[in-house]
């Protein structure tokens, strides 16, 4: 059973750093692209990252460029989400999930349809 399990999220202030991590099992992990996305109120669902099966290849949203990192370890069968430099408005329900290709050569925001198991999530709260 596909099985993602995030973690990382709390509680930080602007300008501090988070590190979340997704652990995965139930599925080949080394042959799917992976993604970050987030919730909040105010702006819903939105897509925030994706990295290609074996990470040659990442794509950011344009909201947290050159702040967030994504990276893999297939041999650990985990994804991260390195957050730098965090803003109240990176307050969200953090989630990953798995596209339903199988080695897709390319990456970036695609339909939510295309994802088909999440996680459950894991708070981040950026305030002072």
């Amino acid at each position: 059973q596909v099985q993602l399990v995030e973690s990382g999220g709390g509680l930080a202030q602007p300008g501090m750093s988070l590190r979340l991590a997704c652990a995965a099992s139930g599925f080949t992990f080394r042959t799917s692209s992976m993604i970050w996305a987030r919730q909040s109120p105010g702006k819903g669902l939105e897509w925030v990252s994706g990295i290609l099966s074996d990470g040659s290849d990442t794509a950011y949203a344009d909201s947290v460029k050159g702040r967030f990192t994504i990276s893999r370890d297939n041999a650990k069968n985990k994804l991260y989400l390195q957050m730098n430099n965090l803003k109240p408005e990176d307050t969200a329900l953090y989630f990953c999930a798995k596209d339903r290709e199988g080695r897709r050569t390319t990456v970036g925001a695609m339909p939510f349809a295309v994802y088909d198991y999440w996680g459950r999530g894991t708070q981040v709260t950026v305030a002072s």
